[in-house]
């Protein structure tokens, strides 16, 4: 994306801290095509994935340089790396300088695609439904737009189930579940003590976790199946519709012009996100993600139910007939995300 082609790959260490209150932690700074992946030195296990677009300078001028890919309500950064490696500096700079140089201005095409669609939509509002803005809005969101409304969500989710669990040793379980799961769409696995009954697909890849299912299971191979289930529930009926409608019509046609939903927007929420009743889901699509992640989908059938009737389909149809061709997850990671909240 950013055409930068001697930056490639470009890697050095930094340190990171996931929220505010957390302490820093050495990681490996990779610079992708795309992203910027924060990983463990030691096990290489990815930690965090940075949209490159999202990427900000907190302190420009100053050094060590302090980046954060996003920022909270109240301005504070979300999460943040320290970098004092003058190449990798540089790429990042490079990189943030071409994409606001690519950024549209007005007057040019995108511009003017854009105040041609709330022209029309002023002068259509009547005829033009609410519904019809919002779908239009989700179709064209980027990835790290998703990413930003999943990460309000959350905030919002907070109040309710508490801030999700940062045992260092569970996050690395947890982030090497996300790992194993990536190909399906999950870019980030977040354990709560309460409120969550199983796990939620947030949109941009976010899964909230309850951290009652995994003390109550023996292994991750069901969790893993739960995860599952949620992000196909998210791909069936995109996550990011139900906070548009909560968010309403202006703070629609805000976002879809400036790229972002206005303070306050998501506010209320989760209210309905957590009291929602789950949707059913087709046994051939879900069957399929399991065949595709190579997990075995009975240990999850009869985690749902333990007699296994309302679930037949998935134990009679498992493409690995009751075992899995390799573990979803290491036995010392899994140990670790069970207690992740315990701390």
């Amino acid at each position: 994306m950013t055409a930068l082609t001697k930056y490639q790959r470009l890697e050095c260490t930094g340190l990171w801290r996931l929220t505010a209150a957390s302490q820093l932690r050495e990681v490996v700074v990779n610079l992708r095509d795309t992203t910027l992946v924060l990983a463990d030195p030691r096990t290489e296990m990815a930690l965090s994935h940075w949209s490159l677009p999202s990427v900000e300078r907190v302190n420009p001028g100053e050094m060590p340089a302090l980046y954060t890919p996003g920022r909270l309500d109240d301005g504070t950064p979300s999460e943040t790396v320290e970098v004092d490696d003058p190449d990798m500096i540089a790429a990042l700079e490079t990189v943030r300088t071409t994409l606001i140089r690519r950024r549209p201005r007005p007057g040019r095409v995108r511009g003017a695609t854009v105040v041609l669609a709330v022209a029309l939509a002023g002068v259509f509002g009547f005829l033009w439904l609410p519904e019809a803005m919002i779908r239009h809005t989700a179709s064209v969101l980027p990835t790290a737009t998703r990413i930003q409304i999943g990460k309000l969500a959350l905030q919002d989710a907070a109040r309710l189930t508490g801030s999700p669990c940062v045992g260092v040793l569970g996050q690395r379980g947890a982030a090497a579940l996300a790992q194993k799961l990536s190909g399906q769409g999950v870019g980030e696995i977040d354990v709560v003590r309460d409120g969550v009954a199983d796990a939620i697909a947030l949109p941009g890849g976010i899964v909230l976790v309850s951290g009652k299912l995994l003390e109550n299971l023996q292994d991750p191979e069901p969790v893993a199946g739960y995860i599952l289930a949620a992000i196909l529930r998210g791909q069936v009926s995109d996550p990011v519709l139900p906070i548009l409608r909560h968010a309403g019509l202006t703070a629609t046609v805000r976002l879809l012009t400036t790229g972002h939903l206005p303070d306050g927007s998501v506010d209320g929420y989760a209210e309905g996100l957590l009291a929602a009743k789950p949707q059913a889901l087709d046994d051939e699509r879900l069957l399929e993600k399991f065949k595709q992640v190579g997990l075995s989908s009975t240990a999850y059938a009869h985690a749902v139910d333990p007699s296994g009737e309302t679930t037949l389909g998935l134990i009679e149809a498992d493409p690995f007939k009751g075992t899995s061709p390799s573990a979803i997850l290491p036995d010392n990671d899994w140990i670790s995300l069970q207690s992740i909240c315990a701390g």
